[in-house]
């Protein structure tokens, strides 16, 4: 595998798993943070699923329970910081 498809799809891996830390808003703005805690465990654990990222974002929301620490506690930061936002709208 080259270098350049590498670097691809971990960043639909980053992608995906910004998109499921922000799946309840219709705009998928992520976070560099989310990129970089959340890379390895969507590789991990929805590698299968590409570059299909509605389907890596599924996969990464059904792993929740296995995903690092890091990455979770970006994924629930950012929850609650779309919570907010929708109760402030």
């Amino acid at each position: 595998m080259t270098t350049y498809r590498t670097i691809r799809i971990a960043l639909l891996f980053a992608i995906a798993c910004a998109a499921t830390a922000l799946s309840a808003g219709p705009s998928l703005a992520f976070s560099s943070e989310a990129q970089q805690m959340c890379t390895g465990d969507a590789m991990r654990l929805c590698g299968h699923e590409v570059p299909n990222v509605p389907r890596i974002t599924a996969c990464m929301a059904r792993n929740r329970a296995h995903v690092s620490p890091g990455c979770r506690a970006v994924m629930d930061r950012e929850a609650v910081a779309r919570r907010r936002a929708a109760a402030s709208d």
